[in-house]
């Protein structure tokens, strides 16, 4: 929900809450910011009969020259110096008021002027609303898991321990998983389609389900990719053995799985189920989103899951699995003339299960899915166009690199273009191996990105950090696994696009993909706004420090990390600059609600 102060002082502030996280931005246009130090901010929870100042993480260095790795700080002594912040750790479905302290004179005499008070209330983590949205936490590599679990692997850690590693990482992403499969009766349907089935809990819950009368149906990618690599090391199928390990070892019946094995140069790369009510099988609900069923998937890389209470989207999804089901396609031993007919075929049946649009005109309120393989790029082009003509703000994660699609039509973006975040895997560079030049996209086009990375060595508070890759959750996308586009998410009309398709020429005409468009639902945009803020915040950092390190400026930027001493830190807020531009986004939202 979105909601804004009653102006103090000259200061608004505007805020946004998802389910974990709540975003701030402050309006000091009017306000008297001379010697302004920053902010003091103050919780109340009226739940837990509590009231306290959040936790900062720079501080001044007249006050504590050499901070201590992991030390906490109080934003009652060291003040939050920005006009934009986030609180990451609010609770689900929580009334809360914040109170925004403004803070002058100098580190040693702080002078905390009247609060501006803002309330607010977080999303339920479970609704009965049409869609609920499950990000795990999806930074392992974090100050947060180095001071409760010390970089140590989870599957190391003695049980307790280890439970606790697992539930702070996955935030409940695997709960969700779970009470979807619960949400299924005696008589009812599960349709499922997945990429990887290699967690061995998620696959014990549909036994369950069969065993209590549910019809449980599994689709696996189960294609015969078999390679030996440079060095001669022959590497098995992947997932195929995984999967049907964990159906073996979950004695799933062989008659409930469905082996996609046609095409097995691509991947059957859905995680989605279907729900169907009763002896009619009525459609009624879709889970669906980026999550692959592994422990990687759950408790690694970003991820999301999507719950859908709609029955005309689950009746396109039971069309669609229907169609997998019977695994279409080209199969090992074809000659060329029946590959081509097969694999035409396969495409001609996914665009013959709906009409999809290809522009922003043609997209309806509401739901709207996106099937693959298919002919053409219509659709990954309009992906691009959409964060083209953004009226003020588009952002993207992307697991494989910024797709040409989208550098053609930011190439010629300007600094006074919609503004456009990207969160990669990792970061934009220059491929040797391609013969195309390479398209920087950056400030200029003011397009900001953020990639995969972590703290290797400790720097002042920071500790030394892991990545999911040591941790042995992730191999191959260790950061970024989410698929989601955002254009003008805190707008009156805001558009969510979210599955399992990585934004690539691949994931639209090769694999087996589904993507949903939801249109004009604020309630969504704004969980899905929330979680990219936390996400691009945390990454930002982090490669903003990587990119100093390599250019060994590490050292010679020591203040960065440090909070200003005068109200210099406001040259930062000049009008054109990013941070400006953050706040903006804020200011132009629409949807206001009343306090709660």
């Amino acid at each position: 929900m979105r909601y804004k102060s009653k102006r103090t002082q000259g200061y608004v502030v505007f805020a946004v809450t998802g389910v974990n996280t709540v975003s701030f931005a402050i309006d000091a246009s009017q306000a008297d910011t001379k010697d302004l130090l920053g902010f003091a901010v103050e919780r109340v929870d009226p739940v837990a009969n509590e009231r306290y100042f959040m936790q900062g993480y720079k501080v001044f260095r007249s006050l504590v020259p050499f901070p201590e790795p992991n030390a906490g700080v109080s934003t009652f002594e060291h003040p939050v110096q920005s006009f934009v912040w986030d609180d990451f750790s609010a609770k689900p479905g929580q009334a809360y008021e914040y109170l925004f302290h403004p803070v002058k004179g100098r580190p040693k005499n702080l002078e905390r002027g009247d609060p501006v008070s803002i309330k607010v209330r977080t999303e339920p983590l479970f609704s009965t609303a049409t869609h609920d949205v499950f990000f795990n936490r999806g930074v392992a590599s974090s100050q947060a898991y180095t001071r409760r679990f010390g970089n140590e692997r989870p599957d190391k850690m003695k049980p307790a321990k280890r439970k606790a590693a697992e539930e702070w990482l996955s935030r409940k992403l695997d709960d969700a998983i779970f009470a979807f499969i619960d949400n299924a009766k005696k008589g009812d349907t599960l349709l499922c389609c997945f990429y990887e089935f290699r967690y061995l809990p998620v696959a014990e819950r549909l036994k369950a389900a069969l065993d209590k009368g549910v019809k449980v149906r599994v689709i696996i990618d189960a294609k015969k990719n078999e390679s030996t690599d440079k060095k001669g090391v022959f590497h098995e199928s992947f997932p195929r053995e995984d999967n049907l390990a964990t159906i073996k070892d979950a004695g799933i019946p062989k008659a409930a799985v469905l082996r996609r094995e046609a095409r097995a140069s691509v991947i059957q790369h859905n995680k989605f189920m279907v729900l169907l009510k009763g002896v009619a099988e009525t459609p009624a609900e879709v889970w669906t989103g980026s999550t692959n069923i592994s422990s990687g998937g759950i408790f690694g890389q970003t991820n999301v899951g999507h719950w859908i209470r709609d029955g005309a989207t689950a009746g396109k999804f039971r069309e669609y699995w229907k169609l997998l089901a019977g695994d279409p396609g080209s199969h090992e031993g074809d000659d060329a003339s029946t590959v081509r007919k097969e694999n035409a075929d396969l495409r001609e049946g996914v665009e013959e299960l709906l009409d999809v649009p290809t522009s922003l005109d043609e997209i309806p309120d509401g739901i709207t899915p996106v099937f693959s393989p298919r002919k053409g790029l219509a659709i990954l082009e309009m992906y691009a166009d959409l964060v083209d003509g953004a009226g003020h703000l588009a952002c993207i994660t992307l697991a494989f690199g910024i797709g040409k699609q989208f550098k053609a039509v930011l190439k010629d973006h300007t600094s006074r273009s919609p503004l456009t975040f990207m969160l990669l895997e990792k970061k934009d560079a220059p491929n040797k191996n391609s013969k195309q030049p390479f398209i920087a996209v950056n400030a200029k086009n003011n397009v900001y990105k953020a990639w995969g990375s972590y703290l290797k060595e400790p720097m002042h508070q920071w500790a030394r950090e892991t990545s999911t890759r040591s941790l042995k959750l992730n191999e191959h996308v260790a950061f970024i696994h989410s698929k989601f586009l955002l254009r003008d998410p805190l707008g009156a009309d805001p558009l969510v696009v979210t599955g399992s398709a990585n934004f690539s020429e691949p994931s639209t005409n090769e694999n087996d993909e589904n993507m949903v468009l939801i249109r004009g639902d604020q309630r969504v945009a704004d969980i899905y706004f929330t979680e990219f803020n936390r996400l691009f915040n945390h990454y930002y950092f982090r490669s903003v420090t990587e990119v100093m390190q390599s250019g060994n400026a590490a050292a010679n930027d020591q203040e960065s990390l440090f909070l200003k001493e005068t109200d210099a830190w406001l040259e930062k807020y000049l009008p054109g600059t990013l941070r400006a531009k953050r706040v903006e986004t804020f200011t132009r939202m629409e949807g206001i609600s009343p306090a709660p």
